[in-house]
């Protein structure tokens, strides 16, 4: 299998509240658009996201339309303590204040006006020795 390009997918009430906050807080521009659908990339990304509005009759499985459970964005950043200061200045709603787990990640995550979650990682030296190399 020859894999050309990736997309996540979630659906959410509001496309055009999700598509605005991820281009100003993140960076990312918008690649297609139309009603009830907007797909999103970033140059550094490697990945499209993708929102559809819950509802929408041509969504397949119908089953899950409309949730997201459980479901976290993560992207790894160089900065992660500058990117906090950053997206807080912004008045991002941060859910998680940073924090560093014993195994060297160090993260924080944000919600979108849809509830999104977004995590910000860096990955640094871990603290715990039975996780260092």
């Amino acid at each position: 299998m020859h894999i050309t390009s990736t997309a996540i997918s979630l659906n959410v009430s509001d496309v055009e509240a999700s598509a605005e906050w991820l281009r100003k807080h993140l960076g990312f521009t918008v690649a297609m658009a139309a009603d009830g659908f907007c797909s999103l990339a970033h140059e550094s990304a490697g990945v499209n996201l993708v929102y559809l509005r819950a509802g929408l009759p041509t969504f397949k499985p119908e089953s899950v339309a409309g949730r997201a459970d459980g479901i976290l964005v993560v992207f790894t950043v160089d900065d992660i303590d500058a990117e906090y200061v950053r997206l807080r200045s912004e008045g991002v709603d941060v859910v998680t204040p940073i924090e560093t787990e014993p195994w060297g990640e160090r993260y924080f995550q944000m919600a979108d006006p849809n509830a999104v979650i977004y995590q910000l990682v860096q990955w640094v030296e871990p603290t715990d020795a039975k996780y260092k190399q």
